[in-house]
């Protein structure tokens, strides 16, 4: 039997581009993927960062001119092998060459222009693919495109699947644009396929449009069937839940590993925490938190939005450190939180350190020299920090939501069994409660090491992950 063919379409992916954990998960599921024998590969925007880290690797397969409208643009697929996974880019340097997402119609431009030219480019590939796997709104025209305009075509066999990293964002645009811009038939253009609310949809079309419908947690395909977390996109979903699977993401184990991080200052396994304290010590001194080593340091890496639920951080977070805590912060965002945290770290200097912006060094000696990791987010699809946060032994704080509630089992005193600590109710100071219990918990160290070894053993590898999706692509052909 003919091994399976997937192509995975993305905006981003780890190591080329990354905002988000939509890149680690483009990043690490074709890997999974081709360790269980399926032919994997991705193909993605050749953003600005590829061309700076990798231009001398790529190999042109094609150059052409892509029709948009009216308009003749140019468009080239250049290729590369990485880790046994081989992708592909679409080269044009009007959409990608400065940055992975524009903002506003120029976005939707951007990646109404890739969603065409990953239709065009597959003949040119010499890989006929069994699966077009689709994630976002970035990349959920596919579906629609090759159902209504590319079914007489060599592509046209191919079956869909779109995963859904997160429904807040939907890739709203005008009928004009949809007509104009990507030929969409008025047909289309009603409640039926790709209307909501006065708008063209371009994620509710690929709800509509694809032969599966995937999200990055069990708990978050249950939750987006309700309203409040349907984004009002509940009705088409609950009309295809036969159709909706809930597949929890992981992390690449390889690539987030204490004992090989050259991040750390020191390594560490779960059978020797030593190096654990020590990146602590030196965490705190590389930021300047003066407090005393054995003062229990939470840590968050994060997007600074409502969503991550700094809204209950900044209620209760002078409380917290009226207490014997340190606080460390790695993120960016909207202005006022940034102004908030700024604030916090001017009155606590001592016991706080507030890092605007991102570095990917530093997020990995936070999630290494952290004791605590807060996530209280207001939802979450599935969420990744968690699960590096558990792979390098640091305890999260979350609330039950999404995937934080199918990743982290809370701390029971009886049983002695969990591996993290939760609060089910979006509620600042049910939220720092649970705080308390942990910083209660961190000062019985032979419990907290049994906890930490108990986070640390988890398998939150893409290996269960993709076998999971093999049996749904399986389904398909």
């Amino acid at each position: 039997m003919s091994k399976l063919k997937v192509l995975i379409a993305g905006a981003e992916a780890v190591p080329f581009a990354k905002t988000g954990g939509l890149a680690d998960v483009v990043g690490a599921l074709p890997k999974a993927l081709v360790r269980k024998g399926v032919d994997a590969r991705v193909i993605l925007p050749k953003h600005k960062s590829v061309k700076d880290r990798y231009d001398s690797r790529l190999r042109v397969l094609a150059t052409m001119n892509l029709q948009m409208g009216w308009r003749n643009l140019y468009m080239g697929i250049e290729t590369m092998e990485l880790d046994g996974v081989t992708y592909y880019f679409i080269d044009n340097e009007y959409y990608f060459g400065w940055c992975i997402y524009k903002g506003g119609e120029a976005e939707t431009e951007q990646y109404a222009y890739f969603c065409r030219a990953v239709l065009e480019a597959i003949p040119f590939l010499d890989f006929d693919p069994d699966i077009i796997h689709v994630n976002d709104w970035h990349t959920a025209m596919i579906p629609l495109l090759l159902r209504t305009q590319y079914q007489e075509r060599p592509q046209g066999r191919a079956r869909t699947v779109i995963t859904i990293h997160n429904l807040q964002y939907q890739g709203q645009t005008s009928f004009e644009f949809a007509k104009d811009i990507l030929g969409v038939e008025d047909k289309y253009l009603t409640a039926e396929y790709m209307e909501a609310y006065g708008s063209a949809n371009m994620m509710k079309a690929g709800l509509v449009f694809a032969d599966k419908i995937t999200t990055v947690s069990p708990s978050y395909a249950r939750e987006i069937l309700d309203p409040y977390y349907g984004r009002g996109l509940e009705g088409i979903l609950n009309a295809r839940k036969n159709d909706l699977v809930g597949i929890l993401n992981g992390i690449d184990t390889k690539e987030f590993d204490p004992q090989a991080d050259e991040n750390l200052e020191c390594r560490y396994s779960a059978d020797d925490l030593t190096g654990k304290y020590y990146d602590k010590e030196q965490l705190m001194k590389e930021l300047d938190i003066t407090a005393r080593p054995s003062t229990p340091l939470i840590g968050m890496v994060t997007r600074m939005t409502e969503q991550k639920g700094l809204d209950l951080v900044r209620a209760v977070l002078e409380e917290l450190l009226y207490e014997n805590v340190a606080f460390v912060l790695l993120g960016s965002g909207e202005e006022q939180y940034e102004n908030f945290f700024k604030y916090i770290a001017d009155k606590y200097p001592d016991k706080t350190a507030i890092c605007l912006g991102y570095s990917d060094a530093l997020a990995r000696r936070i999630y290494a020299g952290s004791d605590f990791f807060l996530m209280p987010s207001m939802f979450e699809p599935c969420g990744i920090s968690q699960m590096i946060a558990q792979r390098y032994g640091t305890l999260p704080i979350v609330r039950e939501t999404g995937g934080l509630r199918d990743t982290v089992q809370p701390y029971n005193i009886y049983t002695q069994e969990g591996n993290g600590f939760s609060f089910a109710n979006y509620n600042a100071h049910d939220m720092l409660n649970t705080i308390w219990f942990a910083l209660n918990v961190y000062q019985d160290k032979t419990n907290l090491a049994r906890l930490i070894q108990s986070a640390m053993a988890l398998d939150n590898s893409f290996e269960k992950s993709a076998g999971e999706y093999i049996e749904l692509y399986k389904e398909l052909v």
